[in-house]
């Protein structure tokens, strides 16, 4: 395929500290105009929470506050049936998620102007799978037929969303969020390796447009690389250096067209409040560095490259949150104008 070349271009990961939808797609429209993501609000409803808010309509699924488990009714054979039909089919209306569960995409439907690309996200299986338990109290990640119904329903919702996006715009990106991928080196929750990829690759099958996948923590990265996936996110502030470890990979991916979106802007108040664009200039500089020495150039990086804060910014204060924004628009708007990405 060809390069994906986005030049640096800035993004956001997902989440919002607001509770009022229109001030956060403001926010996104003023720092983000080119690849603008709708935002999901958790402080707004617990039904915002990444995992619940693609929650609604699986069979069986009954929430509390903040937690998800399946109680099998009497149809629970026949309706998890129908999600492969629908699967197969490409039947997606259904799909929908509501205003209630997700007012931040709602008010961003209304609220944006057509541009050429926009961002969207999704819960992936393995967090997802990881979240709801069944009455046992284990992820449903660990049965077979549950893990994959997810994957298929999860397909679907993307397909949902991805089809609602391209209304607004030409270009569509989805990223698939799998924080717990960082239980692929974990002795607590081990994750077989071949089902990762099995039910990653379920889950892309519903996205026509450009595919991603993040993952804010340390993970095995090569496992990530040789999936189907054009842009790989990761938390670049603070896995740089782990990241940096399978350049062979990394170049590889870059050679087949791929993309790197570079979490460097942190989206911890703390570390947020110590950072201007010049101190994440350099530290984006030596998080790229390693990978120029097997071959490809540090122009070239820029040009496959977005630029996002390394995870979603609910933790944060509202004014934090605009300067994570804002710092990520002035660090992209920096390295275009001095690289003419």
């Amino acid at each position: 395929m060809a390069k994906l070349e986005f030049g640096c271009l800035p993004t956001a990961i997902g989440s919002m500290p607001h509770t009022d939808p229109k001030e956060a797609c403001s926010l996104v429209m003023k720092y983000l105009p080119d690849i603008p993501a709708w935002p999901q609000l958790p402080r707004r409803s617990p039904k915002e929470n990444m995992g619940i808010q693609f929650s609604e309509g699986f069979p069986g699924i009954v929430l509390n506050e903040d937690k998800m488990r399946i109680e099998p009714g009497a149809d629970f054979e026949t309706e998890l049936t129908q999600i492969y039909f629908d699967a197969e089919q490409a039947n997606f209306d259904k799909y929908a998620v509501s205003a209630e569960y997700a007012a931040g995409f709602h008010a961003f439907l209304s609220q944006t102007p057509k541009t050429d690309m926009v961002k969207g996200q999704i819960t992936g299986p393995i967090t997802w799978g990881l979240m709801v338990t069944d009455k046992q109290g284990l992820g449903i990640l660990y049965n077979e037929n549950l893990a994959e119904a997810a994957a298929k329903f999860l397909r679907l919702k993307a397909a949902w969303q991805e089809n609602v996006l391209r209304q607004m715009s030409r270009h569509t990106i989805v990223f698939v969020d799998e924080p717990y991928l960082v239980s692929l080196r974990s002795v607590f929750t081990p994750v077989p390796e071949e089902k990762v990829t099995i039910l990653l690759e379920e889950v892309f099958q519903g996205i026509r447009g450009l595919k991603g996948l993040h993952c804010c923590g340390d993970t095995d990265w090569p496992v990530l690389l040789g999936t189907s996936i054009d842009i790989l996110s990761i938390d670049a502030y603070n896995y740089a250096s782990s990241f940096s470890c399978y350049p062979g990979e990394v170049k590889s991916f870059l050679e087949r067209g791929g993309a790197i979106a570079w979490g460097i802007v942190p989206n911890n108040e703390e570390a947020l409040s110590s950072e201007t664009v010049s101190s994440l200039y350099d530290r984006l500089g030596e998080a790229i560095a390693p990978f120029t020495k097997n071959g490809i150039s540090f122009k070239q990086i820029l040009r496959q490259s977005l630029l996002t804060p390394s995870c979603g910014l609910a933790s944060l204060s509202p004014e934090a949150a605009r300067q994570a924004l804002e710092l990520v628009a002035n660090l992209s708007h920096n390295l275009r104008r001095k690289y003419g990405v």
